[in-house]
């Protein structure tokens, strides 16, 4: 009879015959160096770009939206915002990979992750503030018109009918918020991160985990509406930056670790170095020898639906490097496979395509 066994916080006993991870598996460790010098660059991108002059738009004198008081002091700082959208989650990861599954792996990808989501929202927000050039509410005061500046009969003012220049720089990026922006990419990666962990979709409906979950999103929430009440952003502003930050710190959490609805969420993904080798390292499942000789995993899978067996699939190829504590990466196939014709519109390969010694994945109902 075949039992299935709880994926709540598997750990993998460590291997104390192989040296440290870090010593005998350069390799793995060199092959996300391309990974750490692109978030790298995409972060000097953000803090180069902040001197940077852009496209100032026209404004009118008479818009009370632009006539709000410049604050000197800002509720939170760009040293605040640096605290809590990188060094709080950066802190904060490490811990509950301590009281989770112990992992270095998971370490390594929920820093690069992180950086990552950073990076993204940060780079694509400074594009995006000096091109659009959007006057902020507190314009005008930034300003100090020349006494008895109007608007012309026909258009709008410039520029140039202001008096003190040094504020003026930042004073035409207003869209969108880069406090929302990086606030949302650090701490909503947190969220996710936190999530996974506590398994927030297992369809049982614990309170506790949504709350603990969506924690970080309620202080990225207070910094994002700080800067309308220091009157730096409009409410659009805010809510451009927002969605941005969330949507790039799923996209970053989603390279490293598999969607929240996995029975392994908990885990991040197993490395992408491939290597010749036998096929150790499967997910931590109950499994036996079927009759056909390929190799039946009985439990429940990564798509979060019980009951059903997996067929581990076997080639002569090169395999995924796995490490202990990890979810296998989905294998789509050779990119020359998958954009044949014999790829069909529902993602499953053309049996006429199969390539012989290599056994399907088969999901069946038991």
């Amino acid at each position: 009879m075949q039992t299935a066994v709880s994926t709540k916080y598997l750990r993998i006993p460590e291997n104390t015959s192989m040296t440290p991870l870090f010593k005998k598996n350069r390799k793995l460790i060199l092959s996300y160096a391309p990974d750490w010098l692109l978030t790298i660059a995409l972060g000097a991108v953000f803090f180069s770009l902040d001197k940077v002059e852009g496209y100032r738009r026209e404004f009118s004198l008479a818009d009370t939206s632009l006539r709000h008081t410049y604050a000197v002091h800002e509720r939170v700082p760009n040293v605040a915002l640096y605290l809590i959208c990188f060094a709080a989650p950066f802190l904060l990861m490490p811990v509950i990979n301590l009281l989770t599954i112990r992992s270095w792996w998971d370490f390594h990808n929920s820093s690069l992750g992180l950086v990552l989501g950073l990076a993204l929202a940060g780079s694509i927000t400074q594009f995006t503030k000096i091109t659009v050039g959007r006057p902020r509410p507190d314009l005008i005061d930034r300003c100090q018109p020349l006494n008895g500046s109007v608007d012309p009969t026909y258009g709008l003012s410039t520029d140039a009918v202001c008096t003190r220049t040094d504020l003026l720089n930042d004073g035409f990026r207003s869209f969108p918020s880069g406090h929302s922006s990086m606030s949302f990419a650090g701490l909503g990666f947190l969220a996710f991160y936190l999530a996974g962990k506590v398994h927030l979709f297992d369809e049982r409906g614990y309170t506790g985990k949504a709350w603990l979950s969506l924690t970080p999103f309620a202080g990225a929430a207070l910094v994002a509406i700080s800067r309308t009440m220091d009157y730096r952003h409009h409410w659009q502003d805010v809510l451009v930056g927002s969605l941005l930050g969330t949507v790039m710190s799923y996209f970053a959490y989603r390279q490293y670790y598999p969607e929240l609805s996995s029975l392994v969420s908990h885990l991040p993904y197993s490395p992408r170095l491939r290597y010749h080798g036998d096929n150790e390292g499967v997910l931590p499942l109950h499994h036996h020898r079927s009759p056909s000789g390929s190799e039946e995993i009985t439990g429940q899978n990564g798509n979060g639906r019980p009951g059903q067996n997996l067929v581990r699939r076997y080639t002569d190829e090169p395999i995924d490097y796995e490490l202990e504590q990890t979810a296998r990466r989905p294998d789509p196939g050779p990119l020359e496979d998958i954009w044949s014709e014999g790829q069909r519109n529902d993602g499953i390969r053309d049996p006429s395509q199969h390539t012989p010694g290599v056994v399907e994945t088969d999901f069946s109902r038991t």
